[in-house]
């Protein structure tokens, strides 16, 4: 399988602040340290991007707001094909 490094792979969650009431349920499942909490906003940010799981979505599933989204996985998928395309050979 090719290997495409984590920072060419745009897979993390957004959060649309407007919609998020500050329950704390995406921050409280996700163990890889994507989110802080500001606690002026009463809201998670997303600080660490590319510890989240490419492929995972559960934060956005628990968010009954439905305040994160994510990026397309067919988008996610032309990417890495393109990025493929560009670095032939690279981490086989």
């Amino acid at each position: 399988m090719f290997k495409v490094p984590r920072e060419h792979i745009p897979w993390y969650p957004t959060i649309d602040e407007d919609r998020c009431i500050g329950c704390g349920e995406c921050f409280d499942f996700c163990k890889n340290g994507v989110f802080k909490w500001d606690e002026e906003k009463n809201c998670p940010r997303v600080v660490k991007p590319f510890n989240c799981v490419v492929g995972c979505n559960a934060c956005q599933n628990l968010c009954d707001q439905e305040a994160i989204s994510f990026p397309s996985m067919k988008d996610i998928q032309e990417l890495i094909k393109k990025y493929h395309e560009e670095h032939p050979g690279e981490g086989k």
